[in-house]
């Protein structure tokens, strides 16, 4: 992320996207074109325990919409199946049960101070 000039008024903000490992590529590669800095860090699901990628975006205020666009194109919702055992049945039978994973949950912060050493 670039100095700001002296006197520049643009707020700088750092957003952080947690998606799919799967999606975390074609993101990458979506975001590529808005010259932001993006640093990809893995990370594991709470949930379900699935692979995921979190990404730090370092922007400038302005590129905010465009980015969370560029994110909400490149990471989609699948349906997935888990095993969840049957209450009431004798035996713990495992039902299949859909859940909604994926697409990215986004976290936008403001940057006051930040310095390269």
């Amino acid at each position: 992320m670039s100095e700001p000039r002296q006197g520049s008024t643009q707020k700088q903000i750092l957003m952080m996207a947690v998606v799919q490992a799967q999606d975390a590529e074609i993101a990458k590669d979506s975001l590529s074109k808005f010259d932001i800095t993006v640093e990809r860090l893995p990370s594991v699901g709470g949930f379900l325990g699935r692979r995921n990628a979190t990404l730090l975006l370092a922007m400038h205020e302005d590129q905010r919409d465009a980015v969370i666009e560029a994110l909400h194109k490149s990471c989609r919702q699948r349906i997935e199946f888990i095993a969840v055992p049957l209450e009431s049945a004798p035996l713990p039978l495992p039902t299949p049960t859909p859940i909604t994973v994926g697409g990215a949950t986004i976290f936008s912060l403001d940057v006051e101070h930040y310095e390269e050493i």
